[in-house]
C-alpha cells in the first residue's frame, strides 16, 4: 500500500513542473499502460484502484512480470488521476534522455515551433508515425511532451518515435540545413504543395496556431509552402494541416 506521501508525490506529476524535477510521467489507461510498458521505456510502478484489480486480476499478474504493481482505493486513485472518468490503471514512467537527430540521416523529419495546444502537439506526433516519420524535433516553448492530454492524444505514438526537445529550434535546423537538409516552413501564404518538387531530405516546419512561423524561422527556411484554399475556411487547423502535408510528402 502506498503512503499519503507517495501518493502526494505521484499526484504532482500531472504538473510540468515537478515532472522535470522528478523526470518522471504518468501514463493513463489500459491502452496507454501496455504501450508503455511494451515500449523501451522504464516504467518504476503500476498502481491499479481496488475496483479495477477486482475486474482485472489477469492483466494485473501480466504486469508484476515485468514491473511492481500496488492497488490503492478508488478514492484515492481518482487523487493521482488526471481523467474525470480514470479507467482505474497508470504508471509511472521514467523520461528517458535526450534524444537527438541524426543529421546524417536522408529520411524526412517534421519539426514543430512553438505548437501550445498539447492535443495539437500528440495528434501530430500520432500522424507522424502514421506515416512511417520517426524523427520529431520539438522546441522548448512547445507544450510539454509528457503532459496527460499531449500522452492521450498520440494514443501511444509517443513510444514509437524520436522525440528531440530543442531549446534553440532555429540553430537545430540551421545544422540539419549545413548537413544538406531541405527546410521547407509551412504557412499560410507559400508555394502549393501539390505542385512543389519534393526533396527526400526534407525537414517539414509547422508553427504555433495563433501566430505561425516566426521571422528568424522563415529566414532560415529553403521553401515556404501551403496548401491552396478551394473553399471558404478561414484557416486550417494545425494539426490538420501537418497531416495533409505529411500526407503528401510520404507518398
Amino acid at each position: 500500500m502506498l503512503t499519503k506521501r507517495e501518493l502526494k508525490y505521484y499526484s504532482s506529476l500531472n504538473k510540468v513542473k515537478y515532472r522535470k524535477i522528478e523526470r518522471k510521467f504518468i501514463v493513463e489507461g489500459v491502452k496507454l499502460v501496455d504501450e508503455a510498458i511494451n515500449s523501451n521505456f522504464d516504467c518504476e510502478l503500476i498502481i491499479a484502484s481496488d475496483s479495477f484489480a477486482k475486474t482485472h486480476s489477469n492483466k494485473l499478474n501480466e504486469y508484476k512480470h515485468s514491473t511492481i504493481v500496488q492497488t490503492i482505493s478508488d478514492y484515492d486513485f481518482k487523487n493521482i488521476a488526471d481523467t474525470q472518468t480514470p479507467q482505474g490503471i497508470l504508471a509511472i514512467m521514467e523520461i528517458p534522455l535526450q534524444r537527438y537527430i541524426d543529421e546524417t540521416s536522408d529520411n524526412t523529419v517534421v519539426a514543430l515551433e512553438n505548437i501550445s495546444d498539447p492535443g495539437n502537439l500528440g495528434t501530430i506526433i500520432r500522424t507522424c508515425d502514421w506515416f512511417g516519420i520517426k524523427n520529431i524535433i520539438v522546441s522548448s516553448n512547445s507544450a510539454d511532451i509528457y503532459n496527460p492530454k499531449v500522452i492521450r492524444s498520440t494514443m501511444g505514438s509517443l513510444f514509437h518515435v524520436n522525440i528531440h526537445i530543442s531549446e534553440n529550434i532555429c540553430g537545430t535546423l540551421k545544422a540539419l540545413k549545413q548537413n544538406g537538409k531541405y527546410i521547407l516552413c509551412a504557412d499560410m501564404n507559400g508555394e502549393n504543395i501539390y505542385t512543389l518538387e519534393k526533396k527526400k531530405s526534407s525537414v517539414l516546419v509547422f508553427s504555433n496556431e495563433a501566430n505561425g512561423p516566426t521571422e528568424r524561422l522563415l529566414e532560415i527556411a529553403d521553401s515556404i509552402i501551403s496548401i491552396p484554399k478551394f473553399g471558404e475556411a478561414e484557416s486550417l487547423n494545425v494539426a490538420t494541416a501537418a497531416a495533409v502535408v505529411i500526407s503528401e510528402f510520404v507518398k
